[in-house]
C-alpha cells in the first residue's frame, strides 16, 4: 500500500521537514506514529485557526448590523453605505493574488498572523470618528426638548420662533459648514474598512490550503465544515454584539443620558456602534496570540520553505522569480477548465444575490416591519445565524457520511440553491403595508396619495403654519396617522417635555372623519395589527431559507476543488475570489443600496443643506425591489449551476465517481488516471466565506 504524503510527513519535526520519498514503503507501526503525530498536529492547527476566523467574522458580521447606524450617524444615503461595505473587499483584492500564489510557499502561520494584527488597526480605525467629530444632533422641535419653555408648533408669528425650528438662511448655513467636524468623517470608516480588507487576506487561502495539506484525506471535507462552522459563531456573537451596542445611545459615556428625547424606536435613533468596533479590535489582537502553540509545524522557520533533502519536489527548491515565471502558463491552463468557469460565473452571480441580501436585511426588517435596530441584529444573531452554521456542517456531514462523490456534489449544491430561493419566494406575500403618513402616503383627508409627496405635505389645516417641508420630527395623533411634524400636524399647544411631550388642539388631526379628538404624541404610530404576524412567519421562512441554501455550501466547495489540477489549486482559488469580491463583494451592496434609495418617500436633510439619510420607505416598493433583485439573480446562478452539472454528466463515468465516492480526490473531466487523483498540493481559499456564512 502506496501511503499518502501526509501520513509520510512528521508534523512536528524540529524546525525541518522530513523529506517524502513517495516510492517507500513502510511499516503499520511507523505510519500509524507519524499518523497520530500529523492528526495532533492538525488539530492544534485547527483549534487556532478557528479562533482566527471567530475573530474575523465577528468584527464582519458586526460591520453588517451597524449598517443602518453608520447611514444615520453620517447622514448619508444606502448606496453609499454600501461603497463602504464594498471598500473591505477592494482591500482584500489588492494583494489576494499574491497571497494566493506566492503565500502558499511562505511560512503561513506567520502570515496569517500579521495579517490578523492589520485587521484589528482598521477595525480601530473604523471607531475613530466618534472621538472627533461632535456629538449626534437630531431633528427636535424646541418644545420637544428638556425645558420651561412652551412653544406652539403652529408659528403664525415667525418672530417668536428660534431659528433652529425654521429654514435657515443660506448664509447661516454656509457659515455652520465650515465649522462642522463630522461632514466627511465616513472616509474614516471606508479606510479603516479597506485596512481591514488587506489585514485579512492571507486568512483564507493560506489556513484552510494548510489544514488540507497536513489532514487526513478522507477527513478533509469535515475539517472544512468544523472551520467554517466555527466562523459561524464570530457571526452569532457579532450580530448579538451589535443589538447591544443598538440599545445605547451613541454619545453614552459623553451627555446626559437623561436630555436625551428619542428612543430607540425612532428612526433618528443611532445607537454605539463604535463600541463594538472597540472590543472587535482587541479580539482581532488576540487572535494572533492563540496560533504561538501552532507554529511550531512542520513548516520551516525561514519564510520560504527549503528542504535540504535532494529527494524534495521543485516547488520547495524554486525561488520568487522561478514561481512567477510559471504564473502565466498556469492561468491558462486553468480557465481552458469548463466545470471551473461555469463554476465561478455561477458563483460570482450567485454573491451577488446573497451579499446584496445580507447587507440591506437588518435595513429592510427594520422598514418593512418597523422592528427596532436592537431587536432586528438580536433576532438574526439568535436565530438566523445559527440555521447557517447547522446547514453547513450538515452539509459536510452528508458528504463524509454517505461518501458523495463530485457528482453528488453538483447535485446537492443545486438541489440547494434551488429549494432555498424557491422559498424565498414565499417572502413576498409576508410584508407589510405601509403605514398611514399624511403628506406622504395618505392625504391628510386619508385617500391614497398620488401626487408629489413635498407638495402634499402641506395642506388647507395647516397653511396658517409657518413649517418646514425638511423637518422629520414624527408624531402620532389619535386618528393613528403619523405626522412628518407637529408643524404639519397644525398643533397649536403642546404640554410636557421630551419624550412625554403631548400635543394638543392640532387642526390637522381634527380633519379625519374617525378622529375623535385633535391630540398626538411623539414619534410615528406602530405599523398595522397584522404586521407582528407577518414578522413571525418572515422569521420562520427566513430560518429554514438559510438552513436550505447553507446545505450546499460544503457540498459546492468540495466540487470546486475536485475540479481543478493538484499543482493550480491555489492560484485557481486565489482567482476565484478575486473574481467574486471584484464582481460581488463590490459593486453588490453599491448597486443594491441604489435601488433602494429609489423606494424613499421622505429625506431628511444635511445641516449644511443638501440630501441626508432616508427618513421612510414605500414598504411594498422596498419589498418588491429587495426580494425580486436577490430572486433574479438567484435564478439565473441555478441555470448556470444546471450548466456545471450538465458538463459533470458528459465528462464523468460512473467508475470516475465511484472513485471519487470512495475517497479518491478524483478531477473532473481528466483523461489519465493520474490526474484523477491529488496529493498534498495547496488546497483551498475558504469560498468568500465572510458573506457567504451568513446566507440568511
Amino acid at each position: 500500500m502506496e501511503i499518502s504524503s501526509k501520513e509520510n510527513t512528521h508534523f512536528f519535526s524540529n524546525n525541518t521537514v522530513l523529506p517524502v520519498d513517495r516510492s517507500s514503503f513502510k511499516s503499520e507501526s511507523s505510519a500509524s506514529k507519524e499518523k497520530q503525530s500529523c492528526c495532533g498536529g492538525i488539530k492544534i492547527f485547527l483549534v487556532a485557526l478557528s479562533f482566527v476566523y471567530f475573530a474575523k467574522a465577528l468584527s464582519g458580521s458586526y460591520l453588517k448590523s451597524t449598517i443602518t447606524q453608520i447611514e444615520r450617524r453620517f447622514d448619508i444615503p444606502s448606496s453609499l453605505v454600501g461603497v463602504i461595505d464594498g471598500s473591505f473587499e477592494i482591500g482584500n483584492l489588492l494583494i489576494i493574488i499574491l497571497v494566493s500564489y506566492f503565500g502558499a510557499k511562505l511560512h503561513r502561520p506567520r502570515i496569517i498572523g500579521a495579517g490578523c494584527l492589520i485587521m484589528s488597526a482598521g477595525t480601530f480605525l473604523i471607531a475613530m470618528p466618534q472621538f472627533f467629530m461632535g456629538r449626534y444632533r437630531y431633528e427636535r422641535f424646541p418644545s420637544t426638548i428638556n425645558s420651561t419653555v412652551s412653544l406652539s408648533p403652529c408659528l403664525q408669528d415667525k418672530s417668536q420662533t428660534p431659528l433652529s425650528a425654521l429654514e435657515k438662511p443660506q448664509a447661516k448655513i454656509n457659515a455652520g459648514c465650515e465649522k462642522e467636524a463630522g461632514s466627511y468623517m465616513w472616509i474614516y470608516v471606508l479606510l479603516g474598512n479597506l485596512l481591514r480588507g488587506i489585514g485579512e487576506t492571507p486568512i483564507q487561502p493560506l489556513g484552510i490550503t494548510y489544514i488540507d495539506d497536513y489532514a487526513v484525506e478522507e477527513n478533509a471535507a469535515l475539517y472544512i465544515g468544523c472551520v467554517q462552522t466555527a466562523a459561524i459563531i464570530g457571526p452569532i456573537f457579532g450580530f448579538l454584539l451589535g443589538s447591544l451596542c443598538a440599545k445605547l445611545y451613541v454619545d453614552i459615556g459623553f451627555i446626559d443620558l437623561d436630555r436625551v428625547t428619542i428612543s430607540p424606536k425612532d428612526v433618528q435613533w443611532v445607537g454605539a456602534w463604535w463600541l463594538g468596533y472597540l472590543i472587535a479590535g482587541v479580539i482581532s489582537v488576540l487572535a494572533p496570540e492563540s496560533r504561538k502553540d501552532s507554529n511550531t509545524s512542520s513548516e520551516h522557520s525561514k519564510f520560504i520553505e527549503e528542504s535540504k533533502d535532494q529527494h524534495t519536489s521543485y516547488w520547495q527548491q524554486a525561488k520568487l522569480a522561478e514561481m512567477a515565471k510559471e504564473f502565466l502558463p498556469s492561468l491558462k491552463n486553468l480557465f481552458g477548465n469548463p466545470v471551473y468557469i461555469l463554476y465561478l460565473c455561477a458563483s460570482i452571480i450567485q454573491f451577488n444575490s446573497l451579499i446584496g441580501m445580507v447587507t440591506y436585511k437588518p435595513k429592510y426588517i427594520e422598514q418593512q416591519y418597523g422592528q427596532t435596530s436592537s431587536k432586528t441584529n438580536f433576532v438574526i444573531g439568535l436565530i438566523n445565524i445559527p440555521a447557517v452554521a447547522f446547514g453547513i456542517f450538515s452539509g459536510g456531514l452528508i458528504m463524509k457520511k454517505f461518501g458523495i462523490g463530485v457528482l453528488g456534489a453538483a447535485k446537492l449544491s443545486l438541489g440547494s440553491s434551488f429549494f432555498g430561493y424557491l422559498l424565498l419566494l414565499s417572502l413576498f406575500a409576508m410584508g407589510c403595508e405601509n403605514s398611514d403618513v399624511a403628506g406622504l402616503t395618505v392625504s391628510y383627508h386619508r385617500s391614497k396619495l398620488m401626487t408629489d409627496y413635498e407638495q402634499a405635505l402641506f395642506s388647507e389645516c395647516n397653511s396658517g403654519c409657518s413649517c418646514s417641508k425638511d423637518d422629520w420630527d414624527p408624531i402620532c395623533g389619535e386618528n393613528g396617522v403619523t405626522y412628518v411634524s407637529a408643524c404639519l400636524a397644525g398643533c397649536q399647544a403642546s404640554n410636557g417635555s421630551g419624550k412625554n411631550t403631548v400635543f394638543f388642539n392640532c387642526s390637522c388631526v381634527g380633519t379625519f372623519e374617525s378622529s375623535q379628538g385633535s391630540s398626538a404624541v411623539v414619534g410615528p404610530c406602530q405599523k398595522g395589527n397584522e404586521c407582528p404576524k407577518m414578522f413571525l412567519y418572515f422569521l420562520v421562512i427566513s430560518v429554514i431559507t438559510s438552513y436550505t441554501l447553507s446545505v450546499g455550501g460544503t457540498p459546492g466547495y468540495i466540487l470546486l476543488l475536485r475540479c481543478i489540477k493538484p499543482h493550480l489549486k491555489s492560484l485557481a482559488l486565489g482567482i476565484y475570489t478575486l473574481a467574486i469580491r471584484v464582481l460581488a463583494g463590490i459593486p453588490a451592496p453599491v448597486y443594491f443600496g441604489v435601488a433602494i434609495d429609489t423606494t424613499c418617500l421622505k429625506w431628511g436633510s444635511k445641516r449644511c443643506g443638501g440630501r441626508g439619510a432616508c427618513r421612510l420607505y414605500d414598504s411594498s416598493a422596498l419589498r418588491y425591489v429587495y426580494l425580486g433583485l436577490t430572486l433574479v439573480l438567484g435564478t439565473v446562478s441555478i441555470f448556470f449551476s444546471v450548466a456545471v452539472l450538465w458538463v459533470l454528466r458528459k465528462r464523468f463515468s460512473p467508475q470516475d465517481e465511484t472513485l471519487s465516492a470512495n475517497g479518491e480526490r478524483g478531477t473532473c473531466g481528466t483523461k489519465s488516471r493520474k490526474d484523477n487523483f491529488v496529493n498534498s498540493d495547496r488546497l483551498i481559499q475558504s469560498i468568500y466565506w465572510p458573506e457567504k456564512e451568513t446566507r440568511l
